[in-house]
Protein backbone atom coordinates (compact mmCIF):
# COMPACT_ATOMS: atom_id res chain seq x y z
CA UNK A 1 0.00 0.00 0.00
CA UNK A 2 1.51 3.41 -0.95
CA UNK A 3 2.41 5.83 1.80
CA UNK A 4 -0.18 8.65 2.09
CA UNK A 5 0.96 12.12 1.06
CA UNK A 6 1.96 14.24 4.08
CA UNK A 7 -0.65 16.89 4.87
CA UNK A 8 1.56 19.93 4.08
CA UNK A 9 2.31 18.50 0.63
CA UNK A 10 -1.33 17.58 0.05
CA UNK A 11 -2.51 21.07 1.02
CA UNK A 12 0.17 22.68 -1.09
CA UNK A 13 -0.96 20.63 -4.08
CA UNK A 14 -4.56 21.81 -3.53
CA UNK A 15 -3.65 25.49 -3.27
CA UNK A 16 -3.95 26.30 -7.00
CA UNK A 17 -7.26 24.50 -7.36
CA UNK A 18 -8.70 26.21 -4.28
CA UNK A 19 -7.48 29.63 -5.42
CA UNK A 20 -9.10 29.11 -8.83
CA UNK A 21 -12.43 28.27 -7.18
CA UNK A 22 -12.10 31.21 -4.78
CA UNK A 23 -11.48 33.60 -7.69
CA UNK A 24 -14.62 32.35 -9.38
CA UNK A 25 -16.67 32.81 -6.20
CA UNK A 26 -15.21 36.08 -4.94
CA UNK A 27 -14.69 37.99 -8.15
CA UNK A 28 -11.59 39.78 -6.88
CA UNK A 29 -8.06 38.63 -6.21
CA UNK A 30 -7.69 39.96 -2.65
CA UNK A 31 -10.82 38.25 -1.38
CA UNK A 32 -9.94 35.05 -3.24
CA UNK A 33 -6.51 34.99 -1.58
CA UNK A 34 -8.09 35.59 1.84
CA UNK A 35 -10.70 32.85 1.41
CA UNK A 36 -8.09 30.38 0.15
CA UNK A 37 -5.72 31.14 3.02
CA UNK A 38 -8.51 30.83 5.59
CA UNK A 39 -9.55 27.50 4.06
CA UNK A 40 -6.01 26.10 4.18
CA UNK A 41 -5.65 27.30 7.77
CA UNK A 42 -8.88 25.56 8.80
CA UNK A 43 -7.80 22.36 7.08
CA UNK A 44 -4.43 22.52 8.85
CA UNK A 45 -6.17 23.02 12.20
CA UNK A 46 -8.31 19.93 11.54
CA UNK A 47 -5.45 17.70 10.44
CA UNK A 48 -6.35 14.85 12.80
CA UNK A 49 -9.91 14.76 11.42
CA UNK A 50 -8.59 14.84 7.84
CA UNK A 51 -7.11 11.38 8.29
CA UNK A 52 -10.68 10.06 8.02
CA UNK A 53 -11.46 11.99 4.80
CA UNK A 54 -11.48 9.88 1.64
CA UNK A 55 -11.42 12.72 -0.92
CA UNK A 56 -9.37 15.63 0.44
CA UNK A 57 -9.91 17.73 -2.71
CA UNK A 58 -13.71 17.55 -2.44
CA UNK A 59 -13.56 18.20 1.30
CA UNK A 60 -11.27 21.22 0.78
CA UNK A 61 -13.50 22.66 -1.95
CA UNK A 62 -16.59 22.30 0.27
CA UNK A 63 -14.70 23.96 3.13
CA UNK A 64 -13.72 26.84 0.83
CA UNK A 65 -17.33 27.37 -0.23
CA UNK A 66 -18.41 27.41 3.42
CA UNK A 67 -15.66 29.88 4.34
CA UNK A 68 -16.72 32.12 1.45
CA UNK A 69 -20.40 32.01 2.42
CA UNK A 70 -19.56 32.72 6.06
CA UNK A 71 -17.46 35.72 5.06
CA UNK A 72 -20.41 37.10 3.08
CA UNK A 73 -22.78 36.63 6.02
CA UNK A 74 -20.41 38.32 8.47
CA UNK A 75 -19.78 41.47 6.46
CA UNK A 76 -22.34 41.75 3.68
CA UNK A 77 -22.16 45.54 3.28
CA UNK A 78 -18.62 46.47 4.31
CA UNK A 79 -16.56 48.31 1.74
CA UNK A 80 -12.84 47.68 1.45
CA UNK A 81 -12.11 50.77 3.54
CA UNK A 82 -14.51 49.64 6.31
CA UNK A 83 -13.22 46.09 6.47
CA UNK A 84 -11.55 45.14 9.75
CA UNK A 85 -7.78 45.00 9.89
CA UNK A 86 -6.17 41.56 9.74
CA UNK A 87 -5.97 39.99 13.18
CA UNK A 88 -2.35 38.89 12.68
CA UNK A 89 0.57 41.02 11.65
CA UNK A 90 1.88 39.70 8.30
CA UNK A 91 5.38 39.64 9.78
CA UNK A 92 4.30 36.83 12.10
CA UNK A 93 4.74 34.28 9.31
CA UNK A 94 8.38 35.29 8.88
CA UNK A 95 8.90 35.03 12.62
CA UNK A 96 7.40 31.53 12.64
CA UNK A 97 9.64 30.48 9.75
CA UNK A 98 12.71 31.84 11.54
CA UNK A 99 11.81 29.97 14.72
CA UNK A 100 11.41 26.76 12.76
CA UNK A 101 14.78 27.35 11.09
CA UNK A 102 16.42 28.09 14.45
CA UNK A 103 14.99 24.87 15.90
CA UNK A 104 16.24 22.92 12.87
CA UNK A 105 19.72 24.44 13.28
CA UNK A 106 19.71 23.41 16.95
CA UNK A 107 19.14 19.79 15.87
CA UNK A 108 22.23 19.79 13.63
CA UNK A 109 25.51 18.32 14.89
CA UNK A 110 27.36 20.88 17.04
CA UNK A 111 30.04 21.73 14.47
CA UNK A 112 27.46 22.32 11.72
CA UNK A 113 25.12 24.26 14.01
CA UNK A 114 27.93 26.60 15.10
CA UNK A 115 28.85 27.21 11.49
CA UNK A 116 25.24 27.90 10.43
CA UNK A 117 24.84 30.36 13.32
CA UNK A 118 27.87 32.27 12.09
CA UNK A 119 26.38 32.37 8.60
CA UNK A 120 23.04 33.51 10.05
CA UNK A 121 24.84 36.39 11.77
CA UNK A 122 26.22 37.55 8.43
CA UNK A 123 29.57 35.80 8.05
CA UNK A 124 29.59 34.38 4.51
CA UNK A 125 33.25 34.23 3.54
CA UNK A 126 34.46 30.60 3.65
CA UNK A 127 38.00 31.81 4.35
CA UNK A 128 36.92 33.92 7.34
CA UNK A 129 34.69 31.12 8.59
CA UNK A 130 37.66 28.74 8.40
CA UNK A 131 39.78 31.16 10.43
CA UNK A 132 37.06 31.62 13.07
CA UNK A 133 36.34 27.91 13.39
CA UNK A 134 39.98 26.91 13.10
CA UNK A 135 39.78 24.29 10.37
CA UNK A 136 40.56 24.15 6.63
CA UNK A 137 38.39 25.93 4.07
CA UNK A 138 37.44 22.61 2.45
CA UNK A 139 36.12 21.33 5.77
CA UNK A 140 34.00 24.48 6.11
CA UNK A 141 32.56 24.00 2.63
CA UNK A 142 31.78 20.35 3.36
CA UNK A 143 30.11 21.14 6.70
CA UNK A 144 28.07 23.93 5.11
CA UNK A 145 26.88 21.62 2.33
CA UNK A 146 25.85 18.88 4.79
CA UNK A 147 24.15 21.37 7.12
CA UNK A 148 22.22 23.03 4.30
CA UNK A 149 21.15 19.66 2.91
CA UNK A 150 19.85 18.63 6.34
CA UNK A 151 18.06 21.97 6.81
CA UNK A 152 16.42 21.72 3.38
CA UNK A 153 15.13 18.28 4.34
CA UNK A 154 13.83 19.37 7.75
CA UNK A 155 12.22 22.55 6.36
CA UNK A 156 10.44 20.58 3.64
CA UNK A 157 12.33 22.25 0.81
CA UNK A 158 13.48 20.60 -2.39
CA UNK A 159 17.11 19.63 -2.87
CA UNK A 160 17.37 22.31 -5.55
CA UNK A 161 16.04 25.12 -3.33
CA UNK A 162 18.40 28.10 -3.39
CA UNK A 163 20.79 28.54 -0.47
CA UNK A 164 19.46 32.06 0.17
CA UNK A 165 16.15 30.42 1.13
CA UNK A 166 17.91 28.92 4.15
CA UNK A 167 20.50 31.54 5.11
Amino acid sequence: MPCPTPLPDALSALHTDLLRLARRLAGNEAEAQDVTQETLLRLWQRQTALAEVDDLRAYARATLRNVFRASKRRAPMLSDTDAPEPCADPAVFGVIALRELDAAIARLPCDQAALMRLVAHGETSPQLLAQRIGCPRGTIMSRLARARAQLRCEMGMGTDAPVRSLL
